[in-house]
């Protein structure tokens, strides 16, 4: 205990870290203010009868209430993920965006300034969704057509605003912006959760209720591993000679994640699925729109778990290859007199590190996906809907993932500042630990 202090001392005592602590915690309360904050013209008491259940409950979750709330921020920052998911596509099979993409910091300005344009868009369209879905006409307390045109501007607004948000966080804060939104809201409802599964169990249900405790626990810790898994290539560095010293020779290694998309295709794969429910809101009295609204409005459906899981294995894989380049890596290598041993370098090191790279991301995303279904098997074993969201899945991995890259921001300023780190056993390795090459 006397260390847990004396490292929250020293977090504290470096004015850098201790300004962006601070300024993350201040974005977040904003965040969370505004989740509260109506829309004007509804009733906040007649918004019992709006849709609910299923899917809406999995995104009440993620927009930490807001969204049952019919708040400013009710759409939150997920149509800013669904526009990112659109511009990463667009990177890979058109041209145009390829050459953006490679045109440096320019290039990257040009890609933010499109993805915020598609960002208002995609708000406006889910906007009309869940105008129509989620708030009953009894909740409307003036004109309707001028309550969907001024919801209309006031939810694209909040959902720009929740964006700048997530990048004065990134800039300006600790850890990941738009994931940390993502997060606060995820935590936000889970004390509320367990409690509820605490309650509901009673005395006659102590006993499974610490055996959910406990299996939460160990689900908890498969997360962790998974996150934290690598596979380590080592790497000999050839020695040359500079003046009359003589350096290099030593031995390091490569460390290549088995998660090495973190949270990400978590949450473009569950933005996507946001977006059937979405569209069966608008067509609801047709028999196709209410085929899709009766099985991917249910988080909990075999057919929602199986498209569910196959869209984290193509975007484990798709994200993958866009964040961890073999050539750039093995042409770091030769350039820094680096190389694999029994491997010669450049080619054969690309495909070399490629094969690695393929064999360990299948199993990776696989048990990626047997996580964020999870909760399913959770609720056919009798746990209640609300707590079996953080009984692994999305939500889970999410909060690990976050709090794990946040914690190795916060164990790097430490050891810039030649203080002990924030794990006895050594360094928080986080999402951002970048390879020996």
């Amino acid at each position: 205990m006397k260390k847990f202090f004396t490292t929250i001392k020293n977090i504290f005592s470096i004015e850098d870290l201790r300004i962006r602590i601070l300024n993350t915690i201040g974005f977040l309360m904003v965040f969370r203010l505004g989740s509260f904050i109506v829309l004007p013209g509804v009733d906040p008491d007649a918004l019992g009868g709006g849709a609910s259940g299923g899917i809406f409950d999995l995104l009440n979750t993620f927009l930490g209430g807001s969204f049952s709330r019919a708040s400013i921020f009710a759409l939150g920052i997920m149509p800013y993920i669904s526009a990112s998911i659109v511009i990463q596509l667009l990177t890979v099979a058109v041209p145009y965006f390829q050459k953006l993409q490679k045109e440096g910091e320019s290039g990257r300005k040009r890609l933010t300034q499109i993805t915020r344009v598609l960002t208002i868009a995609i708000t406006a369209a889910q906007g009309g969704s869940y105008l129509a879905v989620t708030i009953p006409p009894e909740a409307i307390m003036y004109s309707p057509a001028f309550f969907q045109v001024a919801s209309m501007i006031i939810l694209v607004s909040g959902t720009m605003f929740c964006m700048w948000l997530g990048e004065r966080i990134t800039d300006k804060g600790i850890g990941n912006g738009i994931s940390m939104l993502i997060m606060i809201g995820i935590i936000s409802r889970f004390p509320g959760s367990i409690v509820g599964e605490a309650v509901s169990r009673g005395m006659s249900g102590a006993l499974m209720f610490v055996l959910e405790i406990v299996a939460l626990f160990f689900v908890v810790m498969a997360t962790v591993m998974l996150t934290q898994a690598a596979r380590r290539i080592p790497i000999q560095y050839a020695k040359q000679v500079i003046g009359n010293k003589l350096y290099g020779g030593k031995r390091d290694y490569i460390p290549l994640k088995v998660n090495a998309s973190g949270v990400m295709p978590i949450i473009f794969a569950q933005a996507l699925m946001f977006i059937p429910s979405m569209v069966a809101g608008l067509w609801r009295d047709s028999d196709i729109g209410a085929y899709i609204g009766s099985t991917f409005s249910d988080p909990y459906s075999w057919q929602y778990n199986l498209t569910f899981g196959l869209l984290i294995l193509i975007f484990t894989f798709f994200y993958t290859a866009i964040t961890v380049n073999p050539n750039d890596i093995a042409d770091n290598l030769k350039r820094n007199g680096g190389f694999i041993p029994g491997i010669k370098p450049g080619k054969q090191t690309s495909e070399f590190i490629d094969q690695i790279l393929t064999k360990i991301t299948l199993p990776g995303s696989i048990f990626l996906a047997l996580v964020a279904i999870l909760p399913a098997f959770a609720v056919k074993a009798g746990v209640s809907q609300s707590f079996a969201q953080f009984f692994g899945g999305t939500s889970l991995i999410i909060m690990v993932g976050v709090i794990l890259d946040t914690l190795q921001q916060i164990e790097s300023y430490l050891l810039m500042r030649h203080y002990e780190g924030m794990m006895k056993s050594g360094k928080v390795k986080g999402r951002s630990q970048t390879a020996a090459a």
